[in-house]
């Protein structure tokens, strides 16, 4: 198993954020997390990616026990936030290379791999130009290119969607399906209900802290009975009236509202200025 989330549950105050939630990321998928604002979402990736720990439960990356300082467990996944974040005076070419350093890659194989994820997602025009400069989309793109250095086992993408024109987001999502196919992971949180309806293996939607639903598009449309499409049915689990009751959907559990440790960032056309 890529990712075991074990009945986990976080609170802030007086808010239970994310209440006994459990979920299994198999090897070789893409895993879509689905909910809306406040819903636990960004709360339960922090808790796979160890950023933050749960108050109870247990989260398992790779067969290793997911903490703050198990770097171990770190070492298997990438994390790609919703608001990308890169060193301004940086070029990308210099993130990149930094990255890498970090993850102690070889120097051969991380010029390689440098120049072969830039070409993969058009960032090679714009290589060494300094970010302060680029665009949500461009740094969308840089910030994955690296995310992918290391070559992890579980990459964990927040609104990979956001800022990117077609027929970026169209490679990104042939990135997403190549990367499973090859034995890796995907586990993907989104708004954009038809990429996770293209693309992903399983569907987990979560509501008030809660997983509703759990499962393949089929199962979940199956399950759904009168309901056709993804929308259709994320809205109905989602109603603040509350969910209709769906037959045994994969129930887990809860989560937590939607923050970002990262800070704003300007939106401007998809390629840098020269």
């Amino acid at each position: 198993m890529a990712v075991q989330v074990d009945n986990v549950s976080k609170c802030y105050g007086r808010l239970r954020a994310v209440d006994g939630v459990s979920l299994e990321v198999k090897k070789g998928e893409v895993f879509a997390f689905l909910g809306p604002n406040g819903a636990g979402k960004t709360t339960t990736i922090k808790m796979i990616t160890g950023l933050i720990q749960p108050d109870a439960g247990t989260v398992t990356v790779c067969g290793q026990r997911m903490s703050t300082d198990n770097q171990t467990a770190k070492g298997h996944l990438a994390y790609v936030p919703d608001q990308p974040f890169l060193y301004g005076k940086l070029t990308a070419r210099e993130f990149m290379r930094f990255v890498g350093e970090m993850y102690g890659i070889e120097k051969d194989a991380l010029k390689r791999r440098i120049e072969h994820h830039m070409e993969q997602l058009a960032v090679t025009k714009y290589a060494d130009q300094l970010a302060e400069g680029y665009s949500h989309g461009m740094k969308q793109r840089v910030v994955l290119a690296a995310a992918l250095l290391h070559e992890p086992d579980v990459l964990v993408v927040d609104e990979p969607m956001v800022g990117l024109d077609p027929r970026t987001a169209r490679r990104v999502k042939d990135i997403f399906r190549e990367w499973a196919d090859a034995g890796r992971s995907v586990f993907m949180s989104t708004h954009t209900l038809d990429v996770a309806e293209a693309i992903a293996d399983r569907i987990a939607i979560i509501n008030q802290g809660r997983i509703v639903a759990c499962g393949t598009l089929d199962e979940l449309k199956a399950k759904a009975a009168r309901e056709h499409r993804l929308e259709d049915i994320f809205l109905d689990l989602t109603n603040p009236e509350g969910p209709p009751e769906m037959e045994e959907a994969h129930l887990t559990e809860p989560d937590t509202p939607n923050t970002t440790a990262m800070p704003p960032v300007e939106t401007v056309p998809d390629a840098p200025p020269a």
